[in-house]
C-alpha cells in the first residue's frame, strides 16, 4: 500500500503463527479516578505496570465529553510510555489539533456518541467525508492512521481508498451474541473480515468486548489479527491479581 512509513508499527510481516501485539487500554484508570476528581489513580503508573506485564502498545480514547481521560493525561503520557502510545479519537477537529500537537505513534478514528457506555459499532467510512482532511493531517504530521471497522468488506474497501495503514475490526457483536449460532457467525465475518483486510496490505487489528474467556479462540480462528487492543477485561482482572499479572494473562492468551 502506498504511503508514508508507519512509525506505530513494526516493519516485519504478518506471521500467523507467533504471538500476537496486545496493546493495553488503561482509559478505565482513569475512569475510577474521575468518579471522585482525585489525582489518583495515576495512568502513568498504570501505563509503566502495563508495559511491565508485557504489554506492546498503550490505547488511550481521548473522547470529547473527556469522561475519562483528559488532555494533560495524553500528554503525560507520550512523555513517560515506552512503546507505541495509541490514540483512540473521533474524526474532530479539536481532537486533532491535540494528535497533531502530542503526535502519538498512531490515532485509531473511531464514532463516539455522547449517550454510549462506550464505543458501539465501527466507524462508518463509506460516504464519510469527515474521514479525508482528519486523516490528512494526521498522516502529514507523521500519525499512522488506523480505521475501527466494522467486519465488513464494503467499509475495509472504503479504508483502502483513504489510504490508511490500518484497520481494527470490531468484535463487540461477536463478544455479546447470545448464542453458539450468533458466535459462530460473526466469528466468519471476523474471519473472512480480517483475510480481505490482510489481502489489501492492511495492518490487521481487533477489539472490543474481547476477555480471558474469547480472546484465545478469536487469536486461534483468525491467524491473519496481528494486534488486540483490550481495556476493561484488563482492569478489571487487575483489581484482584494487579495490573501486571492481569496483562501477563492476557498476553499468554495471544500465542498460538
Amino acid at each position: 500500500m502506498a504511503g508514508l512509513p508507519s512509525p506505530g508499527f513494526p516493519d516485519h510481516p504478518i506471521s500467523s503463527s507467533t504471538m500476537k501485539r496486545l496493546g493495553v487500554n488503561i482509559d478505565h484508570i482513569a475512569t475510577v479516578r474521575e468518579t471522585r476528581h482525585t489525582a489518583y489513580p495515576d495512568v502513568c503508573e498504570a501505563a509503566r505496570a502495563a508495559i511491565a506485564g508485557g504489554a506492546d502498545q498503550i490505547t488511550v480514547h481521548l473522547r470529547e465529553d473527556r469522561r475519562h481521560m483528559q488532555d494533560a493525561d495524553i500528554d503525560r503520557l507520550k512523555g513517560v510510555v515506552t512503546v507505541p502510545l495509541n490514540l483512540e479519537m473521533a474524526a474532530v477537529d479539536e481532537i486533532t489539533d491535540i494528535a497533531c500537537r502530542i503526535l502519538p505513534e498512531r490515532v485509531t478514528l473511531v464514532p463516539e456518541k455522547r449517550e454510549e457506555l462506550t464505543t458501539e459499532g465501527g466507524l462508518k467510512v463509506v460516504g464519510n467525508d469527515t474521514l479525508p482532511p482528519v486523516i490528512k493531517r494526521c498522516r502529514d504530521a507523521g500519525i499512522a492512521v488506523v480505521l475501527f471497522v466494522d467486519p465488513d468488506i464494503a467499509e475495509i474497501d472504503a479504508a483502502r481508498e483513504l489510504k490508511v495503514e490500518g484497520v481494527e475490526i470490531h468484535t463487540g457483536t461477536f463478544c455479546n451474541a447470545k448464542t453458539d449460532q450468533g458466535r459462530a457467525e460473526e466469528m466468519e465475518r471476523i474471519v473472512v473480515a480480517s483475510q480481505h483486510a490482510h489481502a489489501e496490505g492492511f495492518e490487521v487489528a481487533a477489539g472490543h468486548g474481547l476477555h480471558y474467556e474469547n480472546t484465545h479462540d478469536m487469536v486461534v480462528a483468525a491467524p491473519l489479527i496481528e494486534e488486540y487492543n483490550i481495556g476493561h477485561a484488563i482492569i478489571a482482572r487487575a483489581l484482584f491479581v494487579g495490573l501486571e499479572q492481569a496483562v501477563r494473562e492476557m498476553k499468554s492468551l495471544l500465542e498460538v
